[in-house]
């Protein structure tokens, strides 16, 4: 028997480790599935090169849990350990890094496992006591290691003869919800359901494949047949050989779905799209990328896509790996070449990171532009489902933004869809203005907007739909970015201004009378939302066109959906141009109509169209409009 203390000089270290890991106090359960797994995959290769001349086997994991006992067991049949070793890798390498660790973190809440290789000691997070009673494949002694969490410890030889390690964890008082067989099947799911190494928790029943239906009858000659029987097996709770880790070609698309069910078992639809990560060099990374059916709104879920590392769970904040507007994928990424704060389960920035998320996102670019040079046709049909990613995409990565040109649509409101070139070839002729500027027209809502895009249409100009709650944003990229186009918003102007060109119409109306009707319809229009705009027009379009200027409520739209726009202008209220056209009949009857009642009817009723035309028109002020109409008509 030997007796020692751990080659520690501080002594309260084992307070420390439950202090600065308390918030991740789980993880000791992966920690120690590590070191099993480790253990079992180092004697693989052991036997490999020739240096270990024993069976390898079927090994596998053993977690179980004795609650009389206040116990929770970790087995494996790894390599096992000597005596020595014990001595070697518990006690002094362990905690060579002790002291250095007490002045680097004294005041800090960093991980410490990954740093100092306490991996088997964040046991003490949650037990009082371990014991590790460990057998080598090198033919000596098993040893029995015991410590109650001070710096003593007890090394004794031990009679166990199967070859690996046992680590019995004496689950303390404060900790006795990891003795409920829930809590670590729940951990167990959640860390190591791809574990390269099967892991056995408890059993279960099955129907036992070698079992023979049989017909009985009873005293009475009725027949009973008995079609299966339940036996009960190991519950082996991991896939070893998860879809990430097999090659593209070995793998069909229904795997791929399996693997997306597999991943997120209460996720009813399917995915659009899957994305193999395969890489060895500069860095090591294996992964799949799930595109799912997004609505077009910015309110969805991140955090959806897994770290691992060597196919041990890390976290769901993949922040600083994949970048930002991939965030909103789902699926798995496993690399060991990612630097980990075990603890906190976040991540180090640092070079290997960023090169790592530069391969994601080119990754993804080339995907895409596959998927569109392949099938255009079903790509234009998910266009609605993934246009959010893509568009956030081209707004915070320039390398994406030029890759996008190759495939992002700009879809119109008769259902066609161009990518950028396509869109410039299509309308440069019709929509160059007299500066030589080619506008893009788009609308955000086909609907509200029905009438400014019949307009455009009736003068032969394409109508984008850009609907997306980030287009505002996208829109001011794309103008800085190429040379001598801007985009207008279909209601932003009356048709004739949209796209101004050299022919200038004549108005009906002198400068007198012009300056006679908007001094009338300026003390029947609220000026404190309506800035009022004499426009001569061709006599069939409407006597009142209501638009909002592009630029300020561009950037009234950019600060609302996040950052952009000028501050404050998200506070300011709605301002709109009312444009009246001078050549206008009706304009010409309000003029002339010599009685107040009548023309301050006129205005009211012909306003009141223009604001419903813009959806503004709500509430009482909507009830009085439908009371007046019958009236009218009557």
């Amino acid at each position: 028997m030997a007796k020692g203390n751990i080659n520690v000089s501080v002594e309260n270290i084992f307070p420390l480790i439950k202090k600065f890991l308390y918030s991740d106090h789980e993880i000791f359960l992966r920690e120690l599935i590590s070191n099993g797994t480790d253990a079992t995959s180092k004697l693989k290769h052991l036997i490999a090169i020739g240096e270990a001349k024993v069976d390898f086997g079927n090994p596998q994991i053993e977690v179980s849990i004795d609650k009389e006992a206040k116990t929770l067991t970790i087995k494996d049949q790894g390599l096992g350990m000597t005596a020595e070793e014990v001595e070697k890798y518990i006690n002094q390498i362990a905690f060579s890094g002790a002291e250095e660790f007490l002045d680097k973190y004294k005041d800090n809440e960093a991980g410490i496992i990954g740093h100092f290789g306490l991996g088997f000691y964040s046991a003490f997070m949650v037990a009082d006591k371990v014991e590790l009673i460990t057998k080598s494949f090198k033919d000596e002694k098993a040893a029995h290691w015991t410590c109650d969490g001070s710096p003593e410890f007890t090394l004794v030889v031990h009679d166990k003869t199967d070859r690996g390690t046992e680590i019995i964890l004496h689950i303390a008082e404060d900790s006795l919800d990891f003795l409920e067989e829930s809590k670590i099947s729940g951990l167990l799911n959640k860390y190591n359901r791809f574990n390269q190494v099967p892991i056995k928790f408890g059993t279960k029943k099955v129907n036992d494949p070698d079992f023979t239906p049989k017909t009985t009858k009873d005293k009475d000659g009725k027949e009973t047949t008995e079609n299966h029987k339940q036996i009960e097996v190991d519950a082996i709770i991991n896939n070893t050989s998860p879809a990430w880790t097999k090659k593209p070609s070995d793998l069909k698309e229904e795997d791929y779905n399996n693997f997306y069910r597999e991943l997120y078992p209460m996720q009813f639809e399917e995915s659009l799209f899957h994305i193999h990560l395969n890489v060895d060099y500069p860095f090591n990374l294996t992964g799949i990328l799930f595109f799912p059916k997004l609505s077009p709104s910015m309110d969805m879920q991140k955090d959806k896509i897994q770290l691992y590392q060597n196919q041990v769970f890390v976290t769901d904040n993949v922040e600083g790996i994949v970048p930002d507007f991939l965030q909103m994928l789902k699926g798995v990424i496993d690399s060991p070449d990612i630097p980990l704060n075990v603890s906190r389960s976040g991540l180090q920035a640092d070079g290997a990171v960023k090169k790592i998320s530069g391969y994601i996102t080119k990754k993804v670019a080339d995907k895409l532009s596959s998927l569109f040079k392949n099938n255009r046709e079903d790509f234009e049909k998910k266009w609605n489902d993934i246009k959010v990613i893509i568009e956030y995409g081209m707004l915070s990565e320039d390398k994406f933004f030029e890759k996008a040109e190759k495939f992002a649509l700009y879809p119109t409101v008769e259902g066609e869809a161009f990518v950028y070139d396509e869109l410039i070839a299509k309308i440069k002729d019709n929509q160059t203005d007299k500066d030589g500027k080619t506008v893009i027209l788009y609308t955000s809502d086909a609907k509200a907007q029905h009438s400014y895009i019949q307009d455009a249409k009736e003068k032969g100009y394409q109508v984008l739909l850009l609907d997306s709650p980030i287009i505002s944003h996208l829109i001011q990229k794309l103008e800085t970015s190429k040379e001598n186009i801007s985009f207008v918003r279909v209601d932003g102007d009356h048709i004739e201004n949209l796209i101004k060109k050299d022919e200038t119409k004549i108005s009906k109306l002198s400068d007198e009378e012009q300056t006679s009707l908007k001094t009338i319809l300026e003390t029947k229009i609220p000026k404190e939302t309506y800035s009022i705009q004499l426009e001569a027009m061709d006599s069939t379009a409407n006597p009142f066109i209501i638009t909002q200027p592009e630029f300020m409520r561009r950037m009234k739209e950019m600060q609302a959906s996040g950052g952009g726009g000028m501050m404050g202008m998200g506070n300011f209220p709605d301002m709109y141009n009312l444009v009246v056209n001078t050549n206008s009949e009706l304009i010409g009857e309000i003029l002339n109509t010599k009685t107040d009642k009548k023309q301050e009817r006129l205005i009211k009723q012909t306003f009141d169209l223009a604001r419903l035309s813009q959806n503004l028109l709500h509430g009482e002020e909507l009830t009085d409009f439908i009371k007046r109409s019958y009236e009218l008509i009557k």
